[in-house]
């Protein structure tokens, strides 16, 4: 039997699924009855009850053996901050790796309160690497997933991050989201002259670089669908905002055009042809829409106020942004050619840095009110808000590519600094308001913006 479980993301029969990465289906070394049953879990339910899994290192000889345990241990990293996984106690396994590797042996595994286990094999051949995996539910003794990568040794975190992705999506039936990138604004100095530039790394904080030297302060950075661009902010020589992009593949930096006034809060159109921005004119700021291609620019609001924090829905049909048109900061949504804009946010407090998931359920915020901000959600008709998480500063919520998990960046105090100090950090949680847990950077960090599914 060919195992199927992530086809629908990879052409898994010999399909490219990354750059440099090839995944082949690998048949199964069990029987596996038409419906398997028993480790595939319902999300909400692993809220309180994680799903327990054995992740032992991944067989391999000499130099593989070391590559391998390295693969599992980036595996159960990303599965146990999910928050809906609970990697079992590695010291517990009573079978080893290598015959793991060969046939489980699932009495085993159901002893130590196992419901799904991983195996795999490293095979090192001059500076490729082969890896297998494979996925099985314990309790039928069944194999659920089975996949082969090719790739150049330097690739193996991404076949590390692949192996989370096809675990998550074939256990909770949600695609994962941990082959993705964050680009974010990092912070260095005090509070009246910080230093803001660019920096790039793997949703684990791994691979981290910085993309521009911090000579002209960078804000608000924002993934292209391709994720191989980046549209954001910055501040000229002589203080004028205005809208860059960046080529991540050539590091070539350019200004998206010279529109007159200031230029800021850019994010890409879901077909990647467009930006949508907001520009301010004289003392009102409205929303803009500018095609890549002759960078010509059409505006979508128009009368008093300030109009910024456009975003698009994933269906390109909508636009969300924040105003005070109504003498108050709130969100409003309105249709992607500029009409009929409505407001949807009535809570106590103003609102603003609007995102739409990309499923196309909720919009997630930022509200101020009573001296404190909070991250919050709503749905697209202003219906069912919820608070995920308050505190004295926070803002610029951005979703994971499955719209599971959002990430945002919170100030916090700096006691130990004088006039005024603070920190400032990235912090992921889920949608259902649990597992918030810091993401770790070299410096303060702020603006996270997450990127789609790199393959």
């Amino acid at each position: 039997m060919i195992t199927t479980g992530i086809s629908r993301r990879h052409a898994l029969l010999g399909g490219l699924v990354a750059p440099g990465i090839f995944a082949t289906p690998l048949a199964s070394l069990a029987q596996t009855p038409a419906q398997p049953r028993g480790a595939v879990i319902d999300i909400t339910r692993a809220r309180t009850d994680p799903l327990p899994i054995a992740i032992p290192d991944f067989a391999g000889s000499g130099e593989g053996e070391r590559l391998g345990r390295d693969i599992a241990r980036v595996v159960q990293a990303n599965l146990r901050n999910s928050g809906l996984f609970r990697p079992v106690d590695r010291q517990a396994f009573i079978q080893t790796a290598e015959a793991a590797a060969q046939t489980p042996r699932f009495q085993d595994w159901r002893l130590i309160g196992a419901q799904a286990l991983t195996t795999g094999r490293v095979e090192l051949r001059g500076d490729q690497v082969r890896v297998e995996f494979r996925l099985w539910d314990v309790n039928p003794e069944t194999q659920l997933q089975g996949t082969a990568f090719n790739a150049p040794n330097a690739n193996w975190r991404r076949i590390a991050h692949l192996i989370s992705d096809a675990i998550y999506e074939r256990l909770l039936g949600e695609k994962g989201y941990f082959d993705t990138r964050v680009v974010y604004i990092s912070e260095a100095g005090p509070r009246d002259r910080r230093i803001r530039r660019l920096a790039i790394m793997d949703q684990d904080g791994e691979n981290h670089r910085f993309l521009t030297d911090g000579r002209l302060t960078a804000l608000t950075p924002r993934f292209h669908p391709s994720a191989d661009r980046i549209a954001f902010m910055s501040y000229q020589a002589q203080g004028e905002p205005r809208v860059y992009l960046f080529d991540l593949g050539s590091g070539r930096q350019e200004v998206l055009g010279n529109f007159g006034g200031m230029t800021l809060s850019p994010r890409f159109s879901p077909d990647g042809r467009s930006v949508v921005l907001s520009s301010t004119r004289g003392g009102d700021a409205n929303i803009f829409v500018v095609d890549l291609g002759s960078r010509r620019e059409r505006q979508l609001t128009s009368g008093g106020g300030l109009d910024v924090s456009p975003c698009y829905s994933p269906d390109g049909a909508q636009i969300v942004f924040n105003s005070d048109r109504g003498g108050d900061q709130q969100l409003y949504v309105m249709d992607a050619g500029g009409g009929g804009a409505r407001r949807i946010s009535f809570g106590n407090g103003r609102y603003a840095t609007p995102v739409w998931s990309p499923r196309g359920d909720l919009i997630a915020f930022t509200r101020i009110a009573r001296g404190g901000f909070a991250i919050g959600v709503m749905r697209p008709d202003g219906s069912g808000e919820r608070i995920l998480s308050e505190g004295w500063g926070m803002e610029g919520p951005t979703f994971a590519p499955n719209g599971r998990v959002l990430m945002f960046y919170r100030e916090t105090p700096a006691r130990d600094q004088r006039g005024g100090g603070y920190s400032s950090r990235l912090v992921s949680i889920d949608i259902a308001g649990f597992n918030e847990r810091p993401v770790t950077t070299p410096t303060d960090a702020s603006d996270p913006a997450w990127s789609p599914l790199l393959s």
